[in-house]
């Protein structure tokens, strides 16, 4: 371990993958340094931020919209980690310019992943940069996949908590709310993650994400309904072994892993009680009340532009929902309707942009035919 301390751009600070990344950081002063921060628009929680962990002015953004701004910061010379914690497509630019620069890339940021899944890989082998995932999911892959060679891999098992509505028909979804959807049982997650989870969007998400990660086939990445979230991630490997990682629903966990991998801090966050915990239940996902989950998968078969689409027409859909403008089901329904419209191809940061750009355009328009019916 380098006696240095490590210099960490935290790009999202204000959301809560960022206040805990900074809880950890501010635990262990002596091993990071914040370097830099970015937000979108809590301009009086950003300053006090910069005060409090010594960030000079001209490294601190508002407004992680803007593109320019937030590579700018990732690809900061003296810059050892970049946590990509912000929400949505606009991560991508970050992504890219962290790898690009052979940053360690701490990764929170699925949808740019997802959405540039080639162009990623394309940029990460040129830049030498590096992925270690934030989402606890991944993380317990990370982790578990130690204990074998990547030939040895037989699955990898991705743990859904079921969100707010496991259980319930597709009937009995027609007219949920947005407060009842936004009621995650286990996590406390930003409102965008917490419907994608309500719908398993999120997880169909992260089995792109995983494919991507670990070169994992579709065939071989599966998800398992386990309402506890103390199993985040399984690999099971050729002579019928399954490593699992278990802990408490705590993400200064994964995000402590990721600033330092491989290395462990020696904070413990999420340690069980085994004495006190109890039975852990798992089961299939009910693909029909929540058909998000078989788009990302058949999103993720045709490969393309087809994830690029799914991300945003996704984050069309979770806005018009919060907005009151679709019910819960339109979500999926929305989604739907773009993907079949077409999706293209993506070999460039060029097709990337055009994919998101038509599959947002169309997912507007599926929204208002749905708003206007």
């Amino acid at each position: 371990m380098s006696s240095r301390a490590t210099n960490v751009v935290l790009l999202g600070s204000t959301g809560s993958i960022g206040t805990q990344a900074l809880d950890v950081i501010a635990s262990h002063r002596e091993r990071y340094r914040v370097l830099a921060l970015a937000a979108g628009r809590n301009e009086e929680l950003l300053s006090r931020q910069a005060a409090d962990f010594g960030v000079a002015a001209d490294r601190v953004r508002l407004g992680v919209d803007s593109s320019d701004a937030l590579a700018a910061l990732a690809s900061l010379p003296d810059a050892d980690v970049v946590l990509n914690a912000v929400v949505g497509f606009a991560g991508l630019p970050a992504t890219l310019a962290a790898l690009e620069h052979g940053k360690r890339l701490a990764l929170a940021n699925k949808e740019s992943l997802i959405a540039g899944g080639p162009v990623v890989a394309k940029v990460r082998g040129n830049g030498g940069g590096e992925i270690v995932p934030v989402d606890s999911e991944h993380s317990a892959v990370y982790q578990a996949l130690r204990a074998g060679a990547p030939h040895e891999v037989r699955r990898i098992l991705l743990t859904a908590s079921g969100g707010p509505f496991r259980g319930r028909s597709r009937s009995e979804l027609e007219r949920v709310t947005v407060a009842d959807a936004l009621q995650h049982p286990t996590w406390n997650m930003g409102a965008k993650i917490t419907i994608d989870s309500s719908t398993l969007m999120n997880k169909g998400l992260e089995v792109i994400e995983a494919h991507e990660l670990f070169g994992v086939g579709f065939d071989h990445v599966e998800v398992v309904v386990h309402p506890q979230s103390i199993v985040h991630g399984m690999v099971e490997f050729t002579d019928g072994a399954t490593v699992a990682q278990l802990s408490q629903p705590d993400m200064r966990l994964p995000i402590g892993l990721a600033l330092g991998a491989p290395d462990r801090l020696d904070q413990a966050f999420g340690a069980i009680d085994w004495t006190r915990l109890g039975s852990l239940t798992f089961e299939p996902p009910d693909l029909d009340a929540f058909p998000c989950l078989g788009l990302a998968y058949a999103a993720g078969r045709a490969g393309g532009g087809a994830p690029a689409t799914l991300s945003a027409a996704n984050e069309i859909a979770v806005e018009a929902f919060l907005a009151g403008r679709i019910p819960w089901l339109g979500i999926a329904a929305v989604v739907e309707d773009v993907m079949q419209r077409g999706t293209g191809n993506v070999d460039e940061v060029a097709d990337v942009l055009e994919a998101d750009r038509l599959a947002r355009e169309r997912a507007r328009d599926a929204v208002e035919r749905r708003s206007a019916a």
